[in-house]
C-alpha cells in the first residue's frame, strides 16, 4: 500500500474518509491505494491521487514506512509527502475529502497502522540533545538561543552533570527559551520531573525505558527513547513512545569502541520500528536525506547541531 501526505501552501494536509463498506471503513486516511503488478511504488501513487483526487504530484518525498497487524491482515503502508502538485483536489470517487492543520489530525480516527505517520508529520527532521553544561550555565544558554535561531524545533535537554536543585533552576530557563522560540523540549530525566519543571515531554534513556511497559506521559505530551536494537525498539513501541533514537550509525568519538549498525541496518530496524526513528552517532545536518532515504525521520545530533 501507498499513501501520500499532500499539503497545500498554507502547510494543511488533505484527508479523505474511507467508504463505509471497507476495511477500516468510516475512519479517514491519507489517500493513496495499492501498488498494481508492474508498477512501481511512486508510480501506484501518481495514478491513486489522479483518480482520487484529480492532481498530478510533481514531487514525492518519503515520509516514512508502517508495517502494522490488524487481526485479519498485515499491512506495509509506504508514505510520501507531496508538497508541490497540480489541479484542485476533489473526492472524485464520492469521498469526503478535508484540509486540516497538523494540530487538528488528532481530532480525527484514523485506523492504527496510520498513527506512527500522525507521528512522524509532527516531529521535524533535526532533533538536538544538548551537551552536559559544562562551567557557566549563560554560555550554555548563548548556544542554546544560536541554536534555536538556526532553526532547531526539537530539543532534548540532557544535564547529568548537575545536582537536583541546579538541575531545575538551569531547566526552568531552558524551557521558558525554548517556549519562546516555539520549540519543542523533552528532558532527560524522571516523566515526572518533565511534568513538574512545565516541558513539552520525556526522552527516556536506554535505562529507564526498560522500567515502563505503558505510557508515561499523557497524550498531547511527547516521549522519546534511546534504542540500539530490535528488543529496545519493541520497548519503546510497547510504552507508546513517540520516536526512538537510533545509534551508534556511525563511530563516534565519545564511544569509540562501540560497534556501529550502518545504514543498511538503520534502514532495516527503522521498517520494523512501527514509529519514527532518527539516526544518531556520527551523523550531521549533511546526513538528513540519506536518513529519510533508509526510513528514517532525519537525524539527532549533539555536536552537528549544537555547535555547526
Amino acid at each position: 500500500m501507498v499513501a501520500a501526505a499532500v499539503s497545500d501552501d498554507s502547510g494543511r494536509l488533505l484527508i479523505a474518509r474511507r467508504p463505509a463498506d471497507t476495511h477500516q471503513g468510516g475512519k479517514w486516511e491519507f489517500p493513496g491505494g495499492k501498488v498494481e503488478e508492474g508498477e512501481t511504488p511512486l508510480d501506484a501513487l501518481a495514478r491513486e491521487l489522479h483518480e482520487e483526487l484529480g492532481i498530478r504530484a510533481r514531487t514525492f518525498d518519503p515520509l516514512i514506512t508502517v508495517l502494522h497487524d490488524y487481526p485479519d491482515q498485515r499491512v506495509r503502508l509506504e508514505v510520501w509527502r507531496v508538497v508541490s502538485f497540480d489541479g484542485a483536489a476533489t473526492g472524485l470517487e464520492g469521498q469526503e475529502v478535508r484540509w486540516v492543520t497538523t494540530k487538528d489530525l488528532r481530532a480525527y480516527e484514523f485506523p492504527d497502522a496510520n498513527l506512527p505517520v500522525l507521528a512522524a508529520l509532527g516531529l521535524p527532521d533535526r532533533y538536538l540533545i544538548t551537551p552536559d553544561p559544562e562551567g557557566d550555565a549563560d554560555e550554555f544558554l548563548r548556544k542554546l538561543k544560536r541554536a534555536l535561531g538556526r532553526g532547531v524545533s526539537l530539543i532534548q535537554f540532557r544535564a547529568t552533570n548537575r545536582e537536583q536543585a541546579e538541575y531545575e533552576a538551569l531547566a526552568v530557563e531552558v524551557v521558558q527559551i525554548c517556549r519562546s522560540a516555539n520549540a519543542r523540549l523533552l528532558l532527560n530525566a524522571n516523566p515526572a520531573r518533565a511534568l513538574a519543571l512545565g516541558a513539552d515531554g520525556v526522552h527516556l534513556n536506554a535505562r529507564r525505558l526498560q522500567q515502563y511497559r505503558t505510557r508515561p506521559l499523557p497524550r498531547g505530551m511527547i516521549v522519546g527513547a534511546s534504542c540500539h536494537d530490535t528488543a529496545e525498539l519493541r520497548l519503546a513501541a510497547s510504552c507508546g513512545a513517540d520516536f526512538a533514537v537510533l545509534s551508534p550509525v556511525r563511530a563516534t568519538p565519545s564511544h569509540p569502541g562501540a560497534k556501529s549498525l550502518e545504514w543498511k541496518t538503520f534502514q532495516d530496524l527503522c521498517l520494523g520500528a512501527r514509529m519514527p526513528v532518527y539516526a544518531l552517532g556520527g551523523v550531521g545536518e549533511g546526513d538528513i536525506s540519506r536518513a529519510r532515504a533508509c526510513g528514517g525521520q532525519g537525524i539527532a545530533a549533539i555536536r552537528g547541531l549544537w555547535d555547526s
